[in-house]
């Protein structure tokens, strides 16, 4: 079971860190914890009365919003304009700091039928892999967040490698995922392409191998199919199901109604309390559509 704090703590989202998944909460004094995520866990949960914005990360640490700014029901993030707008003052995901002095490392991430280009802190390891849902990776270089920052480009503008993959792309992805030696041969592909540029001064090239992240995520080379899809919620709703499956932000839970996705980021900053294990699932759902699934990667962006 899937414990929640008091309802003065509020979820921010699911984290990711080397030891798993966790849903991580935030008291109004600027407190932070996490209840772990295990896969075979029972998440149940009930939805209080309102859902405020959850703040901001500055420097490694979560910061409250000092307005308690309320955020509505269908909003996908917990964050209010104010709040995001002072978080893209200082983000490296958004090229608005550039004098981190930390390392940063260049990536190749295999999403299924794309592979694309990313930076991470070293220091982060895994974690920004596995909190983007990337199904394997490999790490191709490591050194200053300029340098990286042009690598990144120089995978995009000469081999079309993109930087970025959308979430519908990413979940039909995860109904056939493939094995971890065809990901592997895909991301090697890529990396050897990447050999052949004039890599930017400030990055180190490594002999690092691709790594397949599913077994963290509990994902079957079979794949996982989602029957319904969580909705926004609304107060009084409960959320009930057993975790099969925990990937980026997504939980996939099962529930006598099938396999249900619920994306975390619907949780955020509601006051919740813990539900009944034998309560019933009345959150509204959606059926989800069975996309036509491509096993084909591909490198080239749409411009």
């Amino acid at each position: 079971m899937i414990d929640s704090p008091a309802p003065a703590w509020r979820p921010t989202g699911l984290v990711w860190t080397e030891a798993g998944a966790a849903l991580e909460w935030l008291s109004p004094t600027g407190d932070v914890r996490a209840n772990a995520v295990d896969l075979g866990a029972r998440l149940s949960l009930r939805v209080g009365p309102d859902r405020r914005c959850v703040g901001l990360r500055w420097d490694g640490r979560r910061v409250p919003c000092t307005a308690r700014a309320p955020i509505d029901a269908g909003a996908k993030s917990g964050q209010c304009d104010s709040c995001a707008a002072i978080a893209r003052t200082r983000s490296v995901a958004t090229d608005t700091v550039l004098d981190d002095p930390r390392e940063f490392c260049v990536y190749l991430a295999h999403h299924g039928s794309v592979v694309k280009a990313g930076i991470t802190a070293t220091e982060r390891g895994q974690a920004r892999l596995l909190e983007q849902g990337a199904l394997s990776s490999m790490i191709l270089s490591a050194g200053t967040l300029l340098a990286a920052r042009r690598c990144e480009a120089l995978l995009t503008t000469a081999l079309g490698v993109p930087q970025q993959v959308h979430t519908a792309r990413k979940r039909g992805a995860r109904l056939a995922p493939g094995t971890a030696s065809t990901r592997a041969a895909g991301l090697l592909a890529v990396a050897e392409q990447a050999a052949d540029l004039d890599w930017p001064p400030g990055q180190t090239r490594t002999a690092t191998g691709p790594v397949d992240h599913t077994p963290s995520y509990g994902l079957p080379d079979g794949g996982i199919a989602p029957d319904q899809q969580i909705d926004p919620l609304q107060t009084e709703a409960t959320i009930n199901g057993e975790v099969v499956c925990r990937i980026g932000r997504d939980l996939y839970l099962t529930t006598p109604a099938g396999v249900v996705l619920l994306d975390t980021g619907l949780l955020q900053g509601w006051a919740l309390n813990r539900a009944d294990d034998d309560a019933l699932l009345t959150a509204r759902t959606t059926p989800v559509a069975k996309p036509r699934i491509t096993t084909e990667v591909q490198h080239d962006v749409l411009f």
